[in-house]
């Protein structure tokens, strides 16, 4: 195994020729640093599905990589992998998502190698990705074959974390939940409760590094932020939402660490970014401060 300080730094690649979606028989055996779990949501065709960011660590699967979907508050034991830890993986490009990142795991070949505990190893691994233009990102042509779903953008300034109340599910929504849970009940013994709508939303107001940014105002996806709530629950709304906000706000983008967001597109609406997790490494230096109103 090459030592994580020998490992290539990969760039983003914004200027280099994007390779083409791999079109493979077999499924390929990954390495994957596991960078974002987004909160699990309703699915018509999976039941409950959560979508993974995650950055290949061995050629010549290297770069940023979607795992989905992934049943994950229903895995084994040795399947309930954590924000950076290192697994393996079986997994086939996805057929029906054109985003090249995207693959399909065969989850019960995940298994977990180690947990990324060093903060400079995890530097080593992701400061040369994090790029300046979210604004890039936006202006993609869609249906491009050089478009890119999953980045880490860098916060030049963030102005705010709105924390609101959750509208509950959508009717749609409770339809892919209830037929989901009719099908489990014919397949197994076992009554699985059904999946809860998180209590609150919340949308982080930042610019971009590039000089041309207006503002950006993305929804936080992270299931770190769902399980949080599920922790505040005897508080008020009121009080839960000032702990959301200390967290999420107060302590993630304070003044001594470089702030970047995981973001990533949805298949069905490509030009609509979302964060999926906040990278928040402490400052080694004073370059890169990024300004938070408050």
């Amino acid at each position: 195994m090459v030592p994580l300080e020998q490992l290539p730094l990969w760039g983003p690649s914004t200027d280099e020729e994007p390779r083409p979606k791999p079109v493979l028989t077999r499924p390929a055996k990954l390495r994957l640093l596991i960078t974002v779990k987004a909160a699990p949501i309703p699915s018509a065709r999976y039941g409950e599905t959560v979508c993974v960011g995650a950055l290949g660590m061995d050629p010549p699967w290297t770069g940023w990589i979607r795992l989905y979907p992934v049943h994950h508050r229903h895995l084994g034991d040795d399947g309930m992998f954590r924000k950076y830890d290192i697994i393996q993986v079986d997994a086939l490009p996805a057929r029906d998502d054109p985003r090249r990142e995207s693959w399909k795991p065969i989850v019960d070949t995940i298994t977990i190698e180690r947990h990324l505990a060093s903060r400079p190893s995890r530097r080593h691994l992701l400061d040369s990705l994090v790029e300046d233009s979210m604004c890039r990102l936006n202006a993609q042509p869609p249906g491009d074959r050089s478009t890119r779903s999953i980045a880490l953008i860098r916060a030049a300034d963030i102005s705010d974390f709105q924390v609101r109340r959750h509208r509950g599910w959508s009717a749609e929504d409770r339809k892919k939940i209830a037929r989901s849970l009719d099908q489990l009940d014919l397949l197994e013994p076992a009554k699985r409760s059904p999946l809860h709508a998180p209590r609150f939303t919340g949308t982080y107001r930042y610019r971009c590094a590039d000089r041309r940014c207006r503002g950006h105002e993305q929804t936080l996806r992270d299931c770190e932020f769902v399980a949080l709530q599920r922790r505040l629950g005897q508080l008020t709304d009121a009080e839960a939402e000032e702990q959301l906000r200390n967290k999420f706000l107060t302590q993630l983008c304070a003044a001594d660490r470089d702030i970047a967001f995981y973001v990533g597109n949805q298949v069905a609406r490509p030009q609509s970014f979302s964060i999926g997790g906040v990278y928040a490494p402490r400052r080694p230096t004073a370059r890169h401060q990024p300004h938070v109103n408050r």
